[in-house]
């Protein structure tokens, strides 16, 4: 990192998924030269996917850390540089931003790309993070039609969960949800829909205790909470986990306007924040799809309006001189 401190950078993208590296690539072919800090997990959520059948251009599908790797080579052919180091702390006071990485690095940027994402919440059960990718999932949309014919389990009773139960009824047999508790959370619309399929049982006051098998899910332990009781689905191969996500937006907190969840808030169809020169894309910012191309799609554009945003910067520094 010593060949960087205290310089200053046109560009500085925090965040390494989908969203980061293709503002990465649009930055550096428009002579940005970014820099990429690719934070505590480089490549996002898709490091820890196996098969990735829904993104364009991999007609046979692609594992998702060897779609990131392509990711990354393509951004770094047109001059970004990427580096592992996580942005510790930033000063918002004025531009250009100053950056601390890993608490001893600084650098100075004139526009900031937040692409640091969203991560799914876990169970925490050993067996849960032993299984993931191998029928244990957060993303019904992502997974889902690997199961097809197939007794699948919802972990939730939010909005999230009937809505990945609903989802997975295209390919599954059954689905079953387990809600720890009595009542859902979800929205009665969204329960009734859940209700109405044919396709969908619920297991009340139940929880996940252990997910069985090793190379993939072959069946689940799940206890009963009233009664203590504990009951193998030995028939049951994959594993949804719809407990909610959490945007990695702590560092902008109090200086980013956020929803109650914590995703960043962008000005109309832009990807601009409350800040000059401060711009937010993929998961960080959508609470909606978090889908590895419309994440890809959100950080082309920070690309652009960052890259418009500095033109429009010399512009008026020209100006600023001329006077």
């Amino acid at each position: 990192m010593e060949d960087i401190v205290g310089k200053t950078f046109d560009v500085i993208i925090v965040g390494s998924g989908p969203a980061g590296l293709t503002a990465a690539l649009y930055a550096a072919r428009a002579d940005l030269n970014p820099l990429v800090f690719e934070g505590p997990e480089p490549g996002g959520q898709l490091m820890q996917t196996t098969d990735v059948e829904n993104y364009p251009g991999y007609p046979e599908g692609v594992m998702g850390p060897q779609m990131m790797q392509d990711f990354r080579a393509q951004a770094e052919r047109f001059g970004a540089d990427c580096r592992y180091g996580m942005v510790t702390d930033i000063e918002f006071d004025g531009r250009p931003y100053k950056l601390e990485v890993d608490e001893e690095t600084e650098v100075f940027a004139k526009t900031i790309i937040v692409s640091t994402g969203a991560s799914a919440k876990w169970l925490g059960l050993e067996s849960e993070q032993e299984m993931r990718g191998k029928g244990v999932s957060a993303c019904a949309t992502c997974d889902g039609a690997f199961f097809r014919d197939e007794h699948v389990i919802v972990v939730g009773g939010g909005d999230t969960a009937m809505e990945e139960a609903t989802f997975l009824t295209k390919f599954a047999s059954k689905v079953t949800v387990l809600h720890r508790r009595q009542e859902l959370r979800a929205s009665k619309a969204m329960q009734n829909r859940a209700f109405n399929d044919d396709k969908i049982e619920f297991m009340w006051d139940t929880e996940l205790k252990e997910v069985l098998g090793e190379e993939a899910v072959d069946g689940v332990k799940v206890v009963n909470n009233e009664t203590k009781e504990v009951t193998t689905l030995d028939d049951v191969t994959g594993v949804f986990i719809a407990i909610g996500h959490k945007p990695n937006t702590d560092l902008f907190k109090g200086v980013l306007e956020m929803d109650d969840v914590g995703y960043i808030i962008t000005k109309g169809q832009s990807t601009e924040t409350g800040l000059p020169g401060i711009f937010a894309c993929g998961d960080a910012m959508d609470p909606v799809y978090r889908q590895a191309v419309t994440a890809a799609g959100t950080g082309c554009r920070a690309a652009l309006d960052a890259e418009r945003f500095l033109a429009h910067a010399d512009v008026e520094e020209e100006k600023a001189v001329a006077e």
